[in-house]
């Protein structure tokens, strides 16, 4: 399985040795620490036992759109069951679909930070979510034991025979969620022209555009075309720059009351 594992925020030098080791354990390589909270990567060998190639191959990311730009799917994890407008992934749904997106390209797990987890507003980065189911008594999991977790059952789903999940040729390759978070912000400028948006709340339908276009499964070589297409229109319109045209905006379905 092409699988990255993307920790958000994380704070513990302990917590990154010990994720680092999970990996080594499971077969995985490719790690990203997304804005973390510590620098002190070095105190992490304490905990990393045998998994120096892990930390040694990392990578820091400013941001989650920046740590998941080269994937085409990605599951944020979460102990919130409800989320308005989404549902939430068991952990073998979320291993079975992280294996089958595999196959267009590379994916992502996504763990949040010790303090708080991932928000609403960072989990809407992910096409989708999971929960590990655990007690009322504690529902909160450490960093690395939920990752241990996932990890070997996104392994198991890795040693299913190879024509389970074939690879797709090249030219079948998923849309990176750069590409697509690049059509987003072409499309913003675009519907904010055409007075589509609320100029003033214009994420929210934003992100439900974002996320059908990641349902649509687009390859790479179709999210471009969109991309090209977009920017025609925006040069069409004037420019596309956001801007609202003067006038009493007509309302359109993404507008907020």
């Amino acid at each position: 399985m092409n699988l990255t594992v993307v920790l958000h925020q994380t704070r513990s030098p302990d917590n990154l040795g010990a994720v680092a080791r999970v990996m080594a354990n499971f077969g995985f390589s490719r790690l990203i620490l997304s804005d973390p909270a510590t620098y002190a990567f070095r105190a992490a060998e304490r905990l990393a036992v045998k998994s120096d190639s892990v930390l040694d191959a990392m990578a820091v990311a400013r941001n989650l759109p920046e740590a998941l730009k080269d994937c085409v799917y990605a599951v944020g994890t979460t102990s919130r069951t409800q989320i308005e407008g989404r549902s939430a992934l068991t952990p073998e749904e979320a291993a079975a679909r992280l294996a089958d997106q595999s196959r267009r390209g590379r994916v992502a797990l996504v763990m949040g930070g010790e303090q708080r987890g991932l928000s609403n507003e960072e989990l809407a980065f992910c096409t989708d979510f999971l929960v590990i189911p655990t007690s009322e008594v504690q529902p909160s999991m450490n960093l690395a034991q939920a990752t241990a977790v996932l990890l070997y059952l996104c392994s198991r789903e890795g040693r299913k025979p190879a024509e389970a999940v074939a690879p797709v040729a090249p030219e079948h390759e998923g849309a990176k969620m750069g590409t697509v978070r690049a059509l987003g912000e072409r499309m913003r400028q675009v519907m904010l022209e055409a007075q589509f948006l609320n100029p003033q709340a214009p994420e929210h339908i934003l992100m439900e555009l974002e996320r059908s276009l990641l349902r649509a499964e687009l390859t790479q070589r179709e999210a471009e075309l969109w991309l090209t297409a977009f920017k025609h229109v925006g040069r069409a319109m004037g420019g596309g720059k956001g801007t609202p045209g003067k006038g009493a905006p007509s309302r359109g379905p993404g507008q907020n009351g």
